[in-house]
């Protein structure tokens, strides 16, 4: 296949896919180029299905830092594990793509993107997306594409696509929204307090935008696509399973309205181990292979059965199986200050999912180093996740965060980054961390509202209190039942996640995840106003338990203050090697963090140290001025004066004629080696040469005595 270019724009900059030259022996790959962004995306698929109960798809996202001119950091001097944004961005393609294939499809399907050169302004991880999407719509593979995803912004209440960096700073609504033709299917988005009206207008925007992607999409796929591949889809024998659904769905839909979670999956457990034990026998009397098919089915359809009946609940008879109401919270309750050492410490429950966060308060110095392909290279707020498997009474695999842990964690970061307040007015590098106690259902909501009792308990001036809620749904054809605070089971087995975190005010973060092909913009519409009434409901909670920030900062917690200085006088703080600024730290024992723009914050737990440390800076860094007057310390003699220092590292002359108002001999006369004398500038010549006169002061003196 010779190579082929499609071109269009998009968001008023060049696109073009290049299709035929590369990876040619992938089942497809697409090299797209988005301004000068070059992302090579290529498809491949097992061509037997796997023996496994999921969908084994992986999506890659690969930042090589050749991309923006870097070596990568560190010793070993080439890219490791991911970075949290490459996962994160990995985690934004899949989530669109997964739907998009057919119930029972095992075989394995892995995406990769490999980011070759980047163009700040045009975003990467939305050139892999598309690229991801239009490898598997050229492809053999079975995908039910295309799909595409935008970035959306709102800049002086304009809605602007594929936002700049330039306008990214300036918008108050950051979206990624991610679709079919048809219908909206992942969201992910920050803001700063925006509307439910506003974030839906973002939305319906960026829907637009995808249309005319998809359309582009199709045109390639119609010049270049290959047939798909014969597939066998795992199927189960209907007569079995018509057999099964008459036999136990009574036992099944009792144990599923139980009310209890643990109680419930006992129940539930018990009813699929019954099913499983009764076709066993049938198995005994089978062939050896179709035993065990038979018995694979019959887990499958037991499986089913479950879902079945929750489904059929929730949309027909709008019961939810532990029996609140469709838009009722489980009972909540909050506590802060539990731990008496951490500088701030939230727990929050609600049912049967509890969040304990800590907060940390330390130097802007300790602020975390991004090592990306992004402009970002640092920031002050971090938000972890972490979800033990006790959490949902259970082992399992411990160690270093998962996929799921990075993203929740990103999702809350997201949400409180939002009223954080600007380091001028708070000058410490914040961390919360997470620890989820208990499980069932929307536990990254949950870490959002302990995070913001633990802000508040360690004093941090957020700008306003945060909660979050998580919304869900289940549809059956034209049927569709909203859910307020879904449960793990009704997670597990519904058709959306929709996350909404806010103030009072407006939406700080929004995400949803969708197991169909796509939501319309009647139940966008529905669920973000429902979601608004529970997020009230969390707030009077969280307000009830610490209405606002502690006036004061735990003991424990660093005090830090920052000045302003003069850029050009940074060096004068520093010192040659960094003598001078080392001396500072050893005189006083703070710690001293400096920024390129004179921002300089001195902590330490001793509040005189740092108003020490602060006068030495300041006196090292101000500016001598003719007509000010100084009480300094005579440092050297000569025939002609006496030197005079008046700041750290900064002397002026005192010529002999100055030095009192009748005639003097010999300077030593009038002061000597470590005399304080009371001096006045009288001249700063061009070469910076301070001119003192201790007369001046002695003339002044006598004027006022004369009065």
């Amino acid at each position: 296949m010779t190579k082929q270019v499609f071109s269009t724009t998009w968001g008023g900059r060049p696109l073009s896919v290049e299709i035929g030259q590369l990876a040619k022996q992938a089942n497809g790959a697409v090299l797209v180029r988005y301004g000068d962004t070059v992302v090579l995306s290529a498809a491949v698929a097992s061509k037997e299905a796997k023996d496994t109960d999921f969908f084994p798809l992986t999506i890659n996202y690969e930042e090589k830092m050749y991309a923006v001119g870097k070596i990568p950091g560190g010793f070993i001097k080439r890219e490791g594990r991911p970075s949290t944004d490459a996962t994160l961005t990995a985690r934004l393609i899949d989530r669109p793509i997964r739907p998009m294939f057919a119930d029972g499809f095992r075989n394995e399907v892995q995406v990769t993107n490999i980011v070759m050169s980047v163009e700040q302004d045009c975003s990467p991880a939305m050139a892999a997306m598309l690229g991801s999407s239009l490898a598997l719509s050229i492809s053999d593979i079975p995908f039910d594409g295309p799909i595409a995803g935008v970035e959306v912004g709102r800049v002086n209440g304009e809605y602007v696509l594929n936002p700049s960096v330039e306008q990214h700073g300036l918008s108050d609504i950051q979206l990624t929204v991610a679709g079919t033709s048809q219908a909206i299917n992942m969201v992910e988005s920050g803001a700063k307090e925006a509307s439910e009206a506003d974030m839906l207008g973002a939305l319906l925007f960026g829907h637009a935008a995808i249309q005319e992607l998809v359309a582009f999409q199709e045109e390639v796929v119609r010049a270049v696509g290959k047939p798909k591949m014969a597939i066998t889809l795992l199927q189960v024998d209907e007569q079995v399973k018509t057999a099964i659904y008459d036999d136990y769905y009574p036992k099944m839909k009792m144990a599923v309205m139980t009310e209890e979670k643990l109680a419930r999956e006992d129940e539930i457990a018990k009813v699929k181990e019954i099913v499983k034990e009764d076709y066993a026998e049938k198995a005994l009397a089978l062939p050896e292979e179709e035993a065990g098919k038979l018995t694979k089915e019959v887990k499958q359809i037991a499986e089913d059965l479950e879902k079945d009946v929750v489904r059929e609940l929730i949309t027909i008879d709008k019961i939810r199986p532990d029996g609140r109401q469709l838009d009722e919270i489980r009972p909540l309750s909050s506590e802060v200050g539990l731990l008496p050492r951490v500088h701030g410490s939230g727990l929050f429950t609600r049912g049967q999912t509890q969040a304990l966060s800590a907060c940390t308060l330390a130097p802007l110095g300790e602020h975390q180093i991004i090592d990306g392909l992004g402009v970002e290279e640092s920031k002050r707020f971090i938000h972890h996740y972490n979800f033990p498997q006790f959490s949902v009474g259970s082992t399992g695999r411990a160690g270093s965060p998962g996929r799921r842990e990075i993203g929740h964690g990103a999702l809350g970061e997201r949400a409180l980054a939002q009223i954080i307040p600007d380091e001028t007015d708070f000058p410490y590098t914040i961390r919360l961390v997470a620890e989820v106690l208990e499980s069932n259902g929307s536990s990254s909501q949950a870490s959002i509202c302990a995070g913001t009792l633990a802000l508040m308990d360690a004093g941090v001036p957020i700008k306003a209190p945060v909660a979050g809620i998580a919304m869900g749904l289940v549809s059956d054809g034209e049927n569709y039942t909203i859910l307020t605070d879904i449960q793990g089971l009704e997670d597990h087995l519904g058709d959306m996640d929709f996350k909404v975190a806010g103030t009072k005010d407006g939406i700080t973060a929004l995400q949803m995840d969708i197991k169909i092909q796509g939501i319309t913009e009647q139940i966008l519409r529905e669920a973000l106003a429902q979601a608004k009434k529970a997020r009230m409901e969390i707030l009077a909670e969280l307000t009830a338990t610490i209405a606002e920030p502690r006036a004061e900062l735990s003991q424990y917690a660093p005090k830090i203050e920052m000045i302003q200085i003069d850029p050009a006088k940074i060096k004068d703080v520093i010192g040659k090697g960094g003598d001078t600024i080392n001396g500072i730290i050893e005189e006083t024992g703070v710690k001293i963090d400096i920024d390129q723009d004179g921002k300089v914050s001195i902590a330490s737990a001793d509040a005189e140290m740092i108003q020490k440390a602060i006068k030495i800076i300041e006196d090292l860094t101000k500016e001598v001025k003719v007509g000010e007057v100084y009480l300094g310390k005579v440092v050297r003699i000569e025939k002609f004066g006496a030197f005079v220092n008046l700041i750290k590292g900064k002397d002026g002359l005192v010529h002999i004629s100055q030095l009192a108002n009748e005639r003097v001999a010999n300077v030593e006369d009038v002061v000597k080696l470590g005399d304080e004398i009371l001096v006045k500038v009288t001249e700063i010549d061009k070469q910076g040469r301070v001119n003192l006169s201790r007369k001046a002061m002695l003339t002044d003196e006598k004027k006022d005595e004369k009065k």
